[in-house]
């Protein structure tokens, strides 16, 4: 009965409001294209300008940096100054730094101008996501809406090397930076007609100490897991990662003792919002870990080429693109709490039935088990999602719009890192009876290390299928299946602890309608 009475009295969206979706939706897939469309663009880069081991590092790295470092400013600012207004600043500044890109003549002016595309690129996410809710006062249409957005970020990942292969193909590599151009223009044609403003008169102003100690605990960790994922643990990492922690304490501190603080730490205590945010940063730390598991595996332990990979990879990449423009149909149907806790579910057997599949080195059970973790993730993903912004305070939720893209940056490289290093301590320790006799001592390191340095060595030496590669690719599916394993029984505990604190909190299918 409450359920309809609050129902009767949330306004639908018209035209206007659909249409102002479509152009934040764009904007978040261009946001999120840039990301991963440099991947195929590098080697003509390379040839071009000629970069460093170093720069080149920077070229890949800065954008992704840059952004996980400003979303809680950029998504703070908008809350005080407006969040219309930030995106219109940001989009204007991204079409101008992918102008400088394009035309960039050095590597050092290429890291340059993707450090400004990455601070211009903080401003969309958490503005386009808080603009949302702006938008659909509705609870039902505010989930469609959302998994609308949510599909956008997601294709930005799918189309960018796909784009940026096409455009290669025929033009120089700076187009792949040109092509945000007139969509950055078009946005800033139709915003201030489309997108109503939104800001908190009460904010205060954006404390710049602050701002300097968010960068400096955010950067550091980024950095170290993401480095560390790449080369292993080493001293400068966990310096790294140490740093940006004890940075991160001050910084928690400061926001204590501030009338208008970066971040209100009493959003933390709404249990809702913090519940929902440990859910998706868990489900996004054992995705983006099992997925490149997956594609290790496929490849290595396979055999498979790189399109081959890719070509099977296929059907689960549809199921995640399917359930992002369906996942509103089930929070509409099941209520947030009870989508989340069978997403949970969903994922946890997904997570299982790869564990299983690894330990057997089966294409199709891997592949399936891939699809069934795109059923269950995609909804927990996009509901937690809603639920974040939802339950904080009107006044906050582009705050909280950013505290929620930066905790699936820190998920995202937490999972490739600790994951990654769990599955290469259980590949070491298979390797340790091996018998690799007849190897140089640099190539019995490669062997024991990795599994791409065992496959390397092997074809170096002409053999197919020496008996110490047959017992590195076990080694590997090994640690796979014990990262899924891992992945299955997390999924279910937070599922209990999610159960309990969403029933505490009394969260139904009028949550976020409330706020």
């Amino acid at each position: 009965m409450q359920e309809e009475t609050t129902d009767k009295f949330q306004p639908l969206a018209g035209r206007r409001e659909w249409i102002g979706l479509c152009v934040l939706s764009t904007a978040c897939l261009i946001y999120s294209m840039d990301l991963s469309v440099l991947f195929l663009a590098m080697p003509a880069i390379v040839a071009d300008l000629d970069p460093s081991a170093s720069e080149l590092l920077w070229i890949n790295d800065i954008y992704g940096f840059m952004v996980a470092g400003f979303l809680v400013t950029m998504g703070t600012l908008g809350d005080r100054i407006g969040r219309r207004r930030v995106l219109l600043i940001g989009a204007a500044a991204f079409g101008l730094a992918s102008a400088l890109a394009a035309f960039s003549s050095t590597a050092q002016q290429l890291i340059i101008a993707r450090a400004l595309l990455g601070i211009a690129g903080a401003t969309i996410a958490p503005s386009t996501l808080s603009l949302v809710v702006n938008l659909f006062q509705n609870e039902a249409e505010r989930n469609r809406a959302i998994s609308v957005w949510g599909t956008a970020f997601a294709l930005g990942g799918l189309v960018g090397p796909l784009l940026g292969g096409v455009l290669l193909q025929y033009f120089h590599w700076g187009s792949v930076f040109l092509i945000n151009i007139p969509i950055m223009l078009a946005l800033l044609i139709t915003a201030p007609i489309l997108l109503p403003e939104y800001k908190n008169e009460g904010g205060g102003r954006l404390d710049l100490p602050s701002v300097v100690l968010s960068l400096a605990t955010v950067l550091p960790v980024i950095y170290g897991f993401k480095h560390m994922a790449a080369d292993g643990f080493a001293p400068r990492q966990l310096l790294a990662i140490a740093g940006g922690m004890l940075v991160g304490v001050l910084f928690v501190r400061r926001q204590k003792s501030l009338t208008y603080p970066l971040i209100d730490l009493a959003l933390f205590r709404i249990p809702a919002f913090t519940a929902s945010l440990l859910v998706n940063l868990a489900g996004v730390f054992f995705v983006f870990g099992v997925f490149l598991f997956q594609n290790l595996f496929l490849q290595l332990v396979l055999g498979l080429s790189p399109l081959e990979a890719a070509l099977w990879s296929v059907p689960s990449a549809l199921v995640f693109t399917v359930m992002s423009f369906q996942a509103y149909r089930f929070t509409n149907r099941l209520g947030p709490v009870r989508t989340v806790l069978l997403g949970l579910l969903v994922n946890a057997a997904g997570a299982t039935v790869m564990a299983i599949a690894a330990y057997f080195e089966s294409l199709i059970g891997v592949l399936g088990a891939s699809m069934l973790i795109g059923l269950g993730f995609v909804p927990v993903i996009l509901t937690t999602t809603g639920l974040i912004v939802g339950t904080a305070p009107p006044e906050h939720a582009g705050s909280a719009s950013a505290i929620s893209e930066t905790s699936a940056e820190f998920g995202g490289a937490l999972g490739v890192a600790l994951l990654g290093s769990l599955g290469t301590f259980v590949y070491r320790m298979t390797m340790d009876g091996a018998d690799l006799s007849g190897l140089s001592s640099a190539q019995q390191l490669a062997v024991s290390t990795t599994l791409a340095g065992a496959v390397e060595t092997a074809k170096a030496m002409g053999e197919t299928a020496p008996a110490w590669l047959e017992l590195a690719r076990s080694g590997f599916s090994l640690g796979f299946a014990t990262c899924c394993a891992l992945a299955s029984v997390t999924l279910l505990l937070l599922a209990v602890l999610a159960r309990k604190i969403y029933v505490s909190a009394h969260i139904d299918g009028n949550a976020a309608a409330q706020h």
